[in-house]
């Protein structure tokens, strides 16, 4: 376990520069003690790792020392292959790159880790898109991606949900979320998100544009989806569920509706129990209760449970007289 640490510990220095004790010990998941011991045993071996002090301090490897650590694990092996999604890739470009690499990855790898990385490949698949979704494949994702990696501004024609705009964008990255593509970009100085389906027209800017320092796509990714799912539920319900009722709740409710509800422990007489979870406006609200049938009882707040009371009368007076087809059969 230890050496195993040591190499880790190594291989970030050489990868990222600079780092912090607290970082390599958040990375390797144990104590700032133990980091201290560890970056002393690699001193005593001969490796020239340093410290540096102040704000922006920590550790790193003498300039132009360079290590060779060629060894994978047999997991590692594998789970490298596990990175090479054809289809997202091929949307990117890069499609016929992904698969030269692992090509020359596979022949590069010792026979006995050679056939676990082929039995990943072959037993693994990832299908990015929800059930009942299509992928999308945008016109300009490949040249965004372009874009982003040169650090070159573009200006786009992007259709929201009001009104068409253009925008100048400084390009920062692209997330797959779901079958759908979406850019991060600098417009005027706030990182806004765009759906790339939606972009209509683009063009490549000349020059070149800086990356904030302080952007981390992933982190700005989770703080948008986590800011929207609360912006897109601002209310909460009170239900009474039957068992079934409970099922099917879990069963269609989003993973920030489920994350969010909470459902007592105790059952009434009936076996029904009561649910608070969160919900989005009014007609929202219906549409996923309206799910559940009448394996849900809708207790608060009273305008949802008006609401629902009016359109289950109005489907039973729909349902009560003979539908359209069977009234011309007649």
């Amino acid at each position: 376990m230890r050496a195993s640490r040591l190499l880790s510990i190594l291989t970030t220095l050489q990868a990222r520069g600079r780092v912090t004790a607290q970082a390599l010990a958040d990375d390797c998941e144990v104590s700032l003690r133990t980091i201290y011991r560890d970056i002393e045993a690699l001193s005593a071996a001969g490796i020239p790792v340093y410290s540096e002090r102040g704000s922006e301090g920590g550790y790193r490897l003498l300039d132009g020392y360079r290590v060779r650590l060629n060894g994978l694990s047999p997991q590692e092996a594998e789970a490298l292959f596990l990175t090479g999604l054809s289809g997202p890739a091929a949307d990117l470009g890069l499609g016929a790159v992904m698969a030269a690499a692992q090509v020359k990855l596979l022949a590069a790898l010792p026979q006995e880790l050679r056939m676990g990385a082929e039995r990943m490949r072959a037993r693994f698949h990832l299908d990015a898109p929800a059930w009942f979704g299509e992928a999308e494949q945008p016109a300009h994702l490949p040249a965004i991606a372009d874009a982003v990696w040169r650090q070159r501004p573009i200006r786009i024609r992007y259709r929201s949900w009001k009104a068409e705009k253009e925008r100048r964008v400084e390009p920062l990255g692209i997330v797959l979320k779901s079958g759908a593509w979406y850019l991060a970009g600098q417009v005027e100085g706030s990182v806004r998100t765009y759906r790339i389906a939606r972009i209509l027209d683009l063009a490549s800017l000349d020059g070149h544009f800086e990356r904030p320092r302080d952007f981390d796509l992933a982190a700005f990714w989770k703080a948008t989806t986590e800011r929207l799912d609360a912006e897109l539920h601002p209310g909460t319900a009170k239900l009474r569920l039957s068992s079934l009722g409970v099922k099917l709740l879990a069963a269609f409710s989003s993973p920030y509706v489920r994350a969010g509800t909470r459902i007592e422990a105790a059952a009434d007489a009936d076996g029904w129990r009561i649910a608070t979870l969160p919900i989005g406006t009014l007609w929202e609200a219906v549409v996923d209760c309206l799910r559940l049938g009448a394996e849900a009882e809708v207790l608060d707040p009273p305008e949802l449970r008006a609401k629902m009371a009016e359109v289950a009368a109005g489907m039973t007076a729909l349902y009560r007289e003979p539908g359209a087809g069977n009234a011309s059969r007649g």
